[in-house]
């Protein structure tokens, strides 16, 4: 079956500029040109929100792990965290100089990077709020920043023409991928955390294995790459083109597999759901998109990534090896050594561990919102009592 158009949500008053499934899949947040982030419910009939607060365009957003907390990033050189319930609270985080271009969580939900025109990616902690650390080596605005599956490496990509790789403990850039013809507007981690995909204005697609630091695959399209995102199974990526198209390329074959066409006007922003079911699109045309995956049906048993060499050609005669967790489909094997139970203790466990990360999440959040109150009181009642002493003096 072909990919099919799920649902299509009208709300934004501009551009949608980047989408992102919670967990679950129960809700998908969006984010604008006109200043709003908007987080949609995936069942029928509910009502959507949106979330004032940033003081311009909204060009970045992300649930976080749990699902509990929403990170944006502004042109107002902000970053901000929302709690996403009917209230919409947020809280600020203020360290970049100019317009803020991508926020992304690390896997445990610990810490977000953000990447920022004013040349720089900056590191912090999620329930302390505190910012942690800068990279500066780009020498342009930086377009996107991600963290690796395992939270060890940070890529990054710039309108400086590098791909930069960076190690989080020592703070070095590591290496420096400068095969790219144009501004790099996006880059990602595959789900095995071995390769790297990265497009931008030069209309191609390029992965990179970052163990040997080599070109595994290039792609050449026909106009520029907004966005992209892998599939979980690690074998399929989706690309969000000016043209207005969505593209799928099978990583597996190296060839491109379905093109899209959705949206009028540029395709801005797209990201699979977290099981790979679904992914969502945004476009200029203020439309957000919800697209059923459909195309690989038996990826179920191919999501945990193990290590298979394929050959595979990309369409520009990159013939390569890639084995980086994009591998082919295999039939389900049961597991001996594993009862049923034990399987199903650990995945209580985990997800009871996950319930009281994503409690932490809220707690740590509200608990800032207090202190901002808090200090807010605080500077009032100060002011109040500055003029009744004015009040005071000027009377004697």
């Amino acid at each position: 079956e072909d990919p099919s158009l799920e649902r299509q949500f009208k709300g934004h008053r501009d551009a949608v500029t980047s989408v992102d499934f919670s967990r679950a899949k129960k809700q998908l947040v969006s984010g604008s040109m006109d200043s709003c982030l908007m987080i949609w419910s995936m069942k029928p009939q509910m009502r959507a929100f949106r979330f004032m607060g940033h003081k311009d365009a909204v060009l970045c957003v992300q649930f976080s792990p749990s699902g509990h907390l929403v990170a944006s990033g502004s042109r107002d050189k902000t970053v901000r965290l929302w709690i996403p319930s009917v209230k919409g609270e947020s809280t600020v985080f203020k360290a970049h100089t100019a317009t803020v271009r991508s926020v992304h969580f690390s896997s445990d939900g610990q810490s977000l990077v953000t990447a920022s025109d004013d040349k720089t990616i900056k590191v912090w902690t999620v329930h302390r709020q505190k910012f942690l650390f800068s990279l500066n080596q780009h020498i342009n605005w930086v377009r996107c920043a991600r963290f690796s599956p395992d939270g060890r490496l940070i890529v990054s990509s710039s309108d400086d023409k590098t791909v930069k790789l960076w190690d989080k403990t020592s703070r070095e850039c590591i290496h420096s991928f400068c095969e790219h013809g144009g501004f790099v507007n996006h880059v990602d981690f595959h789900p095995s955390g071995n390769c790297i995909a990265a497009g931008g204005t030069d209309s191609t697609v390029k992965l990179w294995d970052v163990r040997m630091n080599r070109l595994l695959q290039h792609y050449q399209g026909n106009s520029v790459v907004n966005s992209l995102s892998f599939h979980p199974s690690g074998n399929y990526l989706v690309t969000a083109s000016s043209d207005s198209t969505l593209k799928i390329l099978d990583l597996l074959e190296g060839r491109l597999l379905y093109t899209l066409h959705g949206h009028q006007g540029p395709a801005t922003c797209v990201a699979f759901s977290r099981d790979g079911d679904l992914f969502a699109s945004g476009g200029s045309d203020e439309q957000v998109m919800v697209w059923k995956t459909n195309f690989d049906a038996d990826y179920g048993d191919v999501v945990k990534p193990q290590k298979y060499s394929s050959s595979v050609d990309g369409t520009h005669g990159t013939g390569s090896e890639m084995d980086c967790g994009i591998h082919h489909k295999k039939t389900k094997t049961q597991d001996s050594s594993r009862t049923q139970e034990q399987q199903e203790e650990e995945n209580s466990l985990a997800s009871t561990l996950e319930h009281i990360m994503g409690q932490l999440d809220v707690l740590t959040q509200t608990v800032s919102i207090l202190e901002q109150r808090l200090t807010l009181t605080e500077d009032k009642l100060k002011e109040c009592l500055e003029n009744q002493q004015k009040i005071i003096q000027n009377k004697t």
